[in-house]
């Protein structure tokens, strides 16, 4: 005969009602306190990340403690039920919730050791994009492409992950502009000089550098040319798209009224001489 325990046989009934009150008030504690801190972010935005990561683990907090408030409150062990219990929970939860639990875990090294926050731009594999929360069981990240990307947390500790703002607003970008090797690289350098400090989204407070370097053209035919490569900081992270358009089409434009022809301007004009 099995006299293994069942247990709903130990849940007080008669405390639903405030066990359904508790998690009605933490559900609507926690949307104010995400909504609040967030449109506070929005018009204090220099402290935007900061109202992020606090809005994180409010949240993180707010469900920790409705977890417990909740099980104590539902359910009444005797001392020898609570041994039969955990036993065959323990075996349960290992085998059913190994992942979960292991998720768990991570969630919380996560937001205590801090190897990226919320509001930081991350790149995980073939992912990268804004780190929109950090959650018990996994993080989620929404994507340059506005998708919602959701990646269980303890792959973190095991795979390498990249933060390009490690917490700041402000953020490097790189953009790339290749010209042929015959072009005039000092007035190409300070187009693009020019086209980036001018841009409305960048950082001036951070230096602006400028590379050159010959090499082959990317995914191009096996022709040599001039790479600009410039290195300049954005003011806000989410601006980061827009920033590289604006710059783009600055330089191109300004390439063109210049004479100054780009990798793709000569490769088309080969193939039509071809």
């Amino acid at each position: 005969m099995d006299t293994a325990p069942n247990l709903l046989e130990f849940i007080v009934w008669d405390r639903l009602p405030f066990a359904l009150i508790v998690i009605l008030i933490a559900l609507v504690t926690g949307s104010i306190a995400t909504r609040s801190l967030g449109a506070l972010g929005e018009r204090i935005n220099q402290q935007r990340l900061l109202f992020k990561q606090i809005s994180a683990i409010i949240r993180f907090l707010i469900l920790l403690v409705t977890t417990v408030l909740v099980a104590s409150a539902l359910f009444s062990f005797s001392s020898e039920a609570m041994l039969a219990v955990s036993g065959t929970a323990a075996v349960a939860i290992g085998f059913a919730f190994k992942d979960l639990l292991a998720s768990l875990i991570a969630g919380i090294i996560l937001l205590f050791d801090r190897p990226f926050q919320v509001g930081d731009r991350i790149k995980f594999g073939d992912i990268y994009g804004e780190v929109i929360e950090i959650g018990l069981r996994a993080v989620r990240i929404q994507t340059l492409d506005d998708n919602l990307v959701s990646i269980p947390n303890h792959r973190f500790l095991n795979d390498p992950v990249s933060s390009a703002n490690a917490g700041s607003l402000h953020q490097m970008c790189v953009f790339s502009f290749w010209i042929g090797c015959n072009e005039d690289i000092a007035a190409a350098k300070r187009i693009v000089y020019e086209a980036t400090a001018s841009s409305r989204y960048v950082y001036i407070d951070r230096p602006i550098t400028i590379s050159v370097r010959e090499g082959p053209v990317p995914n191009g035919a096996e022709r040599f040319a001039l790479d600009l490569t410039v290195k300049a900081y954005v003011f806000d992270g989410r601006y980061e798209t827009p920033f590289g358009t604006d710059v783009t089409e600055r330089v191109k434009a300004a390439f063109a009224d210049s004479g100054i022809k780009t990798a793709g301007e000569l490769e088309w004009t080969a193939a039509r001489s071809g």
